[in-house]
């Protein structure tokens, strides 16, 4: 469903988490997946991976224990993006590339509203490229889901800004010539206070996942490699294979030791002989070297370990780093605006008037014309 959200401008309010300041349900109520699914038809390609990371949000939104007027889903354009109109709660089907501007606005104004995006690889990296940088650096409170299928969708299969080098399409028949967008190494260059990854097909990872994003105070961005069966299928089957992917995904737990692999196969995540960076050694080898396996630190205050697990994929797919590279806490753009304002309001003795109001906006330099 798509509506209105009636303006305001509650008290501010501060904390650690991203839910602090939403209204709950009243003790003894509780909501189940039927209540944050809409009436609408939902219409995406068979076996296209958006209806697995719906289920999956439908499912968790629950957990959340807030009011479905206190929930609210802001897209931009892109298959990804009919999500709004799919979950009973308020949201909007904005504008190609803006949905964090509008998500910013909202979050502003609204401290009693959980705010979501839901946007593509091409919506958020292409055309709302800035408008995503800009919010991650500003650590609005509000939740990002990026769909990252490597590909336009909607607009029937041309090359996207994580479409590998040499990627075929309606739009590059001789190849792409473009190097693609790493979204996790984006958001931890503009030092987003929370980034994660997550797969469309592995719904316990994505779940606990989405509950660590939304529980965060400041933007969150989770990248979901999510598949599209018509214009790019198949380009994560190697991470969902049983067999596979045991070898691929090195997982992400923070205080753990970054090791991955099969029983008599393990590898280790260390740190590079340059210096710079991390590599990936057989453990065995690693530790007759006298190598330290790495420890994550989700906590960091400093992103480059996170960057640098981030620079571990790559289009072979060889070593894909999944779950939380970074959660930290830092003051909230939303909650910084708030109590600039209250401070203002204080200084002029109180709530701004009407007639305050009136004289701020034909104070300075004005003119009349006609």
């Amino acid at each position: 469903m798509t509506a209105t959200v009636p303006l305001g401008m509650p008290a501010a309010r501060s904390g650690g988490s991203g839910l602090d300041g939403v209204p709950a349900l009243p003790e003894g109520v509780a909501l189940g997946k039927k209540d944050f699914t809409s009436a609408q038809e939902v219409r995406w390609c068979p076996g296209c991976g958006d209806y697995a990371v719906l289920a999956a949000v439908q499912g968790f939104l629950p957990e959340l224990g807030l009011r479905r007027e206190n929930v609210v889903f802001i897209s931009g354009i892109g298959c990804s993006s009919r999500f709004p109109y799919y979950l009973d709660t308020f949201g909007m089907h904005s504008i190609h590339g803006r949905a964090p501007a509008i998500a910013t606005g909202l979050a502003t104004s609204r401290s009693d509203l959980s705010v979501w995006v839901v946007t593509g690889d091409g919506d958020a990296l292409s055309i709302g490229g800035n408008h995503l940088i800009h919010a991650m650096r500003r650590n609005v409170n509000m939740t990002v889901l990026l769909f990252n299928n490597r590909i336009y969708g909607l607009t029937k299969g041309q090359y996207s800004p994580t479409s590998e080098t040499g990627k075929v399409t309606k739009s590059t028949p001789a190849g792409s010539l473009d190097a693609p967008f790493n979204p996790v190494s984006l958001a931890l260059g503009a030092e987003a206070t929370f980034v994660a990854r997550t797969l469309d097909s592995d719904r316990k990872h994505l779940t606990s996942v989405l509950r660590a994003a939304a529980e965060h105070r400041g933007t969150s961005l989770v990248e979901i490699y999510q598949n599209c069966p018509i214009f790019n299928d198949g380009a994560f089957d190697v991470l969902k294979d049983r067999d596979e992917s045991v070898g691929r995904l090195v997982r992400l737990e923070d205080g753990q030791p970054l090791l991955f692999g099969a029983e008599g196969a393990q590898k280790a995540v260390v740190r590079s002989a340059s210096g710079f960076g991390v590599e990936v050694l057989d453990a065995a080898a690693a530790a007759e070297a006298g190598r330290e396996v790495l420890v994550h630190d989700a906590g960091a205050d400093d992103p480059s370990a996170a960057f640098a697990l981030s620079r571990l994929d790559d289009v072979s797919m060889a070593h894909v780093p999944v779950g939380i590279f970074r959660s930290v806490a830092r003051p909230t753009y939303d909650d910084l605006a708030r109590q600039q304002l209250d401070e203002a309001r204080d200084v002029a003795g109180g709530p701004a008037s009407d007639d305050d109001l009136a004289a701020l906006l034909a104070g300075g330099d004005t003119w009349t014309v006609g």
